[in-house]
């Protein structure tokens, strides 16, 4: 995918305040066709005008993937953010048009699987919720341990405990609530596959836990799309493109590539996917390696960086665009 990539016209159908800080969008396509297909784990980029500012961002479909109706996806409020989830909250109203991207699963539920064991944390529940769906219609075993600030904050956990039962449990940190997660691991049955999605913390832990206990890498999934940090401003040249661009402090530099009129190809546009990867071919300064797709020597060559996440400090950064 890339920015001239095929999008889909799509008019806001329903905005619902779920809580205090998760508002649900649900999008229909503005020409009243079926939307395309997806699969649970899938997510869409979602195109906003930001007071001129031009933002990206991804956003897990949590609906059911039997539903060709419509798509929906749940954005949390982060008023330390670039300002796209704000944008979403204060600006976006039904009825209102707005540009979408096809899915793109890169967290997709593996076939081979014998059971199903699915680790949400938070905002870390959207995809779940459309993987669960696809579970249960398949007939296939899972169950979902989920953990969240309070009961307040526990988006959809009723919704989805009324629904599936006892596959459900609930945890609760204000409550002193936590995953023993040693004894649910050694309780898992052989072919057993352990999905987790939440804040960057849980997946570490969740991920070096399981390890530790001998599963095989094979078996462990996660997901996190990372959101550009805000930074100083710095200059790169695009030795291709024959461009100098000047990455704003709450640009990403995927963003001003863009803004160029370069093209970059990209999937997640949050770390993950690795299609941005770009050749640095001179660096002087230090390159703020924000994704989780390089590996640390990559990372600590400085030949390569990922431009949807990472910054910049220095004099020179020359890339292969």
């Amino acid at each position: 995918m890339s920015a001239g990539a095929p999008r889909i016209d799509a008019i806001v159908e329903e905005v619902v305040e779920v809580n205090d800080l998760i508002k649900r969008f649900r999008f229909v396509r503005a020409d009243g066709r079926p939307v395309p297909p997806f699969s649970g784990g899938s997510h869409v980029v979602v195109e906003m005008d930001d007071n001129g500012t031009r933002r990206l961002n991804p956003y897990s479909l949590m609906g059911d993937p039997a539903d060709t109706g419509g798509y929906s996806i749940s954005v949390r409020r982060d008023e330390a953010g670039r300002g796209g989830s704000l944008f979403m909250h204060r600006n976006v109203r039904p009825g209102m048009r707005m540009s979408i991207s096809h899915p793109v699963n890169l967290f997709p539920l593996d076939v081979r699987a014998r059971k199903h064991l699915l680790i949400a944390g938070g905002i870390g529940i959207t995809p779940f919720i459309a993987q669960m769906a696809q579970l249960h219609a398949q007939n296939a075993r899972f169950e979902l341990h989920y953990a969240a600030r309070n009961p307040a904050l526990c988006a959809y956990g009723d919704l989805l405990r009324d629904h599936y039962g006892e596959r459900i449990h609930l945890y609760f940190d204000d409550l002193g609530q936590a995953i023993d997660l040693e004894t649910l691991l050694s309780g898992q049955p052989l072919g057993t596959h352990l999905y987790v999605c939440g804040p960057k913390g849980m997946i570490g832990w969740v991920l070096k836990t399981a390890e530790g206990a001998g599963w095989p890498a094979g078996a462990l999934h996660y997901e996190e799309f990372l959101a550009p940090p805000v930074g100083e401003p710095f200059t790169v040249e695009l030795a291709k493109s024959g461009k100098t661009i000047t990455v704003g402090p709450a640009q990403s530099l995927l963003e001003a590539i863009e803004a160029a009129g370069v093209e970059a190809p990209y999937l997640c546009r949050g770390g993950a996917c690795g299609q941005c990867e770009t050749r640095v071919l001179a660096c002087d300064g230090t390159i703020q390696h924000n994704d989780h797709w390089l590996t640390a020597e990559q990372k600590a060559s400085g030949a390569y960086i990922m431009p949807c996440v990472s910054r910049f400090t220095g004099k020179t950064l020359i890339l292969d665009r």
